[in-house]
């Protein structure tokens, strides 16, 4: 069998990939059985010269070595069209079911929860200033600017009611009323505001309430702390 190498990039490691469907179990035994026996017979010099045998057992291998050709050929196609298939699913994924990290390559560093006598109400992701950064979820842009101890800061407004805040960039890409799909760059990082060092500050907010954005983000395939994604960044755009 000749050997099929993938042409989809592995764009995000530990990313779950969509499955794809089973070959066909018939076209691979038949195809298995036809050429294994061919294989045998040449293996052992089964086969007579051809000078020493009649036309019509000649006609009969000859027919035997296209139908072996034939059926594989037809297990090969077969086994392209369950990869289209998978893939087509893939593709379908509405937005409202893609989320995914807001940027690659940081240090999960100060979580959610009480620092210096406050309520840090959000995680810090330290990464170099500059680093762009990503809408977690598809939304609309409710504010895109100066924010006050955020600095320069992202709030998307998600189709659930919840909202997502980006804080601390040291600029913002879009504009607000826009409306932007997960994967789509909000911004980039930095440490504007009140800061200490370059970082993207992560706020989610359910009812006009903080949450801890790490158990919000495992019920819906992110796990921020491990930098795991359930979907390919190509989904969220397609």
């Amino acid at each position: 069998m000749r050997q099929r190498l993938s042409s989809e990039p592995d764009r995000y490691r530990g990313r779950r990939r969509v499955p794809t469907p089973p070959r066909s179990r018939y076209a691979a035994v038949v195809t298995t059985a036809f050429v294994g026996a061919g294989v045998v017979a040449l293996g052992a010099g089964a086969l007579p010269d051809a000078k020493s045998v009649s036309p019509s057992v000649l006609d009969e291998l000859r027919a035997s070595a296209a139908l072996s050709e034939d059926l594989a050929s037809r297990g090969e196609s077969a086994e392209r069209a369950s990869r289209d298939s998978g893939r087509g699913g893939a593709d379908e994924i509405s937005a409202e079911e893609v989320w995914l990290l807001p940027l690659q390559g940081y240090d999960f560093t100060s979580p959610y929860g009480m620092r210096w006598g406050k309520l840090h109400t959000g995680v810090d992701l330290v990464a170099p200033e500059g680093t762009p950064y990503v809408a977690i979820h598809a939304g609309k842009v409710t504010k895109a600017g100066w924010f006050g101890g955020y600095g320069y800061a992202v709030i998307v407004q998600h189709a659930d009611g919840s909202e997502a805040i980006y804080g601390h960039s040291s600029a913002v890409s879009v504009q607000e009323g826009q409306q932007v799909k997960a994967g789509d760059q909000l911004g980039l990082v930095g440490n504007t505001g009140h800061s200490y060092g370059s970082h993207l500050h992560l706020e989610v907010h359910v009812n006009g309430e903080p949450l801890d954005p790490v158990p919000f983000l495992q019920e819906r395939g992110v796990d921020i702390k491990l930098q795991v994604e359930a979907f390919y960044s190509d989904v969220s755009t397609s």
